[in-house]
């Protein structure tokens, strides 16, 4: 018997910022060990459509959805049965299940491991779902199905799950639910000591929803000479304790959701707390000197915003020396109440713009207030394209507190840059991944091997 673990990819294109997708290591490692097991990431190379594969699963994020249906299709023409698990199928199962045998709905921890039995015994349902929150304790890893494959240069590794914010436009909430959880800070430890990169990427969405236990992990960090980055919430910067303790234990970036520069923005997408205890550019002034990188992200169409906020924003980001930014409109998603919202007020320009043949990366999924749809789609273009300028970059490199601390964080911070200045206009217009870019190949005729391009 042999599992087939697929990553789709959102373009045609190999994306070379692509780092480790966590999930299938989880899912490696919870598959017994008379299964044999393959994986491939379409964002790193072709999938082989493989007919000796008994059974093909993919994680799917909207974004990804009509590609990952287009490979589950092509492996069930071929009678390999396929599940979808992820973000996507949690919140549009019956989409999902027109493409697929059967979807994992929220964490696959304990749907997984039934979902084989039953496919043993030739019983396999259409949903699967875990039947109980599950502890993150003895969380294992099979990290030998990354090698090869050519990932950015950090090890992913997550402390904990969910987050206690309820922002609008973001399903984070409604996937994992109310509850908090993170790892024993002691097994974290043990898993960063035995990572061959010395650079970690916390993929948490929060990594402070839970103070108190966040700064055991810092504490714990320490003395284990890495670096790190993460994404957090702007509201940790008035905790002196804690941004000490970020800078002790080696924290030298983190991906910061500003989302908008406008308090009346910040109040309709549920996230005004962001700056009720101060304003943005006083924390950022205190992370930065922390010597953390700021990568600050911020998006475009809420209510208040005119064609005026574009050049605002950018503006600000440049001024504060953000060492990446990210500047995309509004996308409403499923789960997201923002979604849910936009439709009941008719001002989906695509009911599901991620099926749409017709969408192309960067548009305007909805009508905007302050804007024509046309407006917020060049606007972002234009955000992202002066951000990423050669002036800017020079610009932006100048702060001996964070970008320029050192010789390697210069390097750092260049390389980066023109990885996103490329990437940025790359990825402007393209139509997600549609028609297969591989067929199914006669193994008797080809000497097929996992990640072979065919």
């Amino acid at each position: 018997m042999k599992i087939a673990f697929i990553m789709p990819n959102m373009f045609r294109t190999q994306a070379f910022d692509a780092i480790e997708p966590l999930v299938f290591s989880i899912l490696a490692a919870r598959t017994p060990d008379d299964i044999e097991t393959v994986f491939w990431d379409e964002r790193k190379e072709k999938v082989p459509f493989d007919p000796t594969v008994s059974l093909v699963a993919l994680t799917v994020e909207t974004h990804t959805a009509r590609r990952a249906y287009q490979i589950a299709r092509e492996y069930r023409s071929l009678g390999i049965p396929a599940v979808l698990g992820g973000h996507h199928p949690t919140f549009m199962p019956e989409e999902a299940l027109e493409h697929c045998d059967a979807v994992v709905i929220g964490d696959a921890e304990g749907a997984w491991e039934e979902l084989l039995d039953d496919f043993r015994a030739g019983k396999l349902k259409r949903r699967y779902a875990q039947p109980a929150i599950v502890s993150l304790a003895d969380l294992d890893m099979d990290r030998s199905i990354f090698k090869g494959k050519g990932y950015a240069p950090a090890s992913v590794v997550q402390y904990g799950r969910g987050c206690k914010f309820t922002c609008e436009f973001c399903s984070i909430r409604a996937f994992y639910g109310k509850g908090l959880r993170q790892r024993p800070v002691a097994e974290v430890v043990a898993e960063i000591e035995a990572l061959a990169h010395k650079h970690v990427f916390f993929i948490d969405d929060n990594i402070f929803v839970d103070r108190a236990k966040a700064k055991e992990l810092l504490r714990a960090l320490i003395p284990l000479g890495v670096t790190w980055s993460c994404q957090i919430s702007i509201d940790i910067a008035h905790d002196k304790e804690l941004v000490a303790l970020l800078e002790k234990s080696g924290c030298t970036g983190a991906l910061l959701g500003f989302e908008s520069l406008n308090p009346i923005n910040l109040r309709q997408m549920k996230k005004g707390w962001g700056v009720k205890r101060q304003d943005y550019e006083s924390s950022v002034r205190i992370l930065q000197d922390a010597g953390i990188m700021i990568y600050g992200s911020f998006v475009f169409g809420y209510d208040a915003d005119t064609t005026d906020s574009f050049e605002e924003t950018v503006e600000f980001a440049v001024r504060n020396k953000f060492f990446l930014g990210n500047f995309a409109a509004l996308m409403p998603t499923p789960g997201a109440r923002l979604y849910d919202r936009l439709k009941a007020e008719g001002r989906l320009i695509h009911d599901k713009w991620w099926l749409d043949p017709d969408f192309r990366y960067g548009d305007a999924t909805f009508v905007p207030r302050g804007m024509t749809p046309e407006q917020l789609t060049d606007g972002c273009h234009w955000a992202r394209t002066q951000f990423y300028t050669y002036r800017s970059i020079t610009r932006r490199l100048w702060d001996g507190r964070t970008n320029l601390r050192s010789l390697h964080r210069a390097g750092f911070y260049l390389a980066a840059n023109l990885v996103f200045r490329r990437e940025a206009q790359a990825k402007h217009g393209q139509a997600l991944a549609g028609d297969l870019l591989a067929r199914p190949v006669n193994v008797e005729a080809a000497d097929l091997r996992p990640g072979q391009a065919v």
